[in-house]
C-alpha cells in the first residue's frame, strides 16, 4: 500500500486522482469524481484498494463543498479548482464511504491490519458525517401532544 499517512490523499493513488482532475478540464472535473464514486459502489463482489483509496478522495472533494467540510487537503489534493458539485454527490460519496468501509473492501482489510487504523476510520465517518449528517436523537416531551 503506498500510504504515507491517514489523509484522503495520503496516499499515491489519491495524489495520482488529484493530478488528473488537475490536468483535465474544468467542465470534465465533475463527471471524473462521478465516475470515481459510481465505480466504488458498482463492486457488488469486492472493492479493490485502488478504487477505495480514489473514492475517498473523492468523496472528500464533495465533502470538501459542504459548509461543515475540511477543505481538501492542500498538499496533495487538487491544486486547480472544481466546479461547484451537485449536492446529489453526497449521497453517492456516502455509499461509496460505505463500500470503503465494508468487508468486501481491500482498503478496509489492509487498514485492519495497521496500528492507526482506528484514526483511520474515524476520519472516514468523519466524511461521512459531513456528507450525511447524523439524526440527533430526540429529546423526551418535545413532541407530546
Amino acid at each position: 500500500m503506498g500510504t504515507w499517512d491517514i489523509g484522503p490523499f495520503d496516499n499515491d493513488t489519491a495524489a495520482d486522482f488529484a493530478d488528473e482532475l488537475d490536468e483535465a478540464a474544468r467542465e470534465d472535473r465533475e463527471a471524473m469524481i462521478r465516475g470515481v464514486l459510481k465505480r466504488a459502489t458498482g463492486h457488488a463482489d469486492f472493492l479493490v484498494i485502488y478504487d477505495g483509496e480514489r473514492a475517498v478522495g473523492a468523496a472528500a472533494l464533495v465533502a470538501a463543498q459542504h459548509p461543515d467540510g475540511d477543505p481538501a487537503c492542500p498538499n496533495y489534493g487538487p491544486k486547480e479548482p472544481l466546479p461547484e458539485l451537485p449536492a446529489g454527490l453526497r449521497k453517492l460519496a456516502v455509499d461509496a464511504l460505505d463500500q470503503v468501509v465494508s468487508n468486501r473492501s481491500e482498503l478496509a482489510e489492509l487498514w485492519a491490519e495497521a496500528a492507526n487504523w482506528p484514526k483511520w476510520r474515524q476520519d472516514i465517518t468523519r466524511l461521512r458525517n459531513v456528507l450525511d449528517p447524523p439524526i440527533p436523537p430526540q429529546r423526551e416531551g418535545l413532541f407530546e401532544v
